[in-house]
């Protein structure tokens, strides 16, 4: 089980993944820095689609703002 604010019963293996896809991604668009590590990021984004919580609450959860919440999102 993966944790952040609060519990999301998935396999490790989705996010190990999805972290993988995420860190070629940025090596492709050649991406310095982010508020999340992509680990963090894939998180959240599989957060968002098992729970569908809001953006404001995934926000406050990760400690980022909402307009970043989205742009994450939207990225994966």
């Amino acid at each position: 089980m993966l944790v952040y604010p609060s519990a999301i019963s998935l396999s490790n293996t989705h996010l190990r993944y999805l972290t993988r896809q995420l860190r070629a991604h940025r090596r492709e668009i050649g991406s310095r820095w982010r508020r999340l590590a992509p680990g963090r990021q894939a998180l959240l984004v599989l957060a968002h689609l098992r729970c569908g919580d809001t953006y404001a609450r995934l926000a406050a959860g990760f400690g980022i703002g909402i307009a970043t919440a989205y742009r994450y999102i939207t990225e994966v």
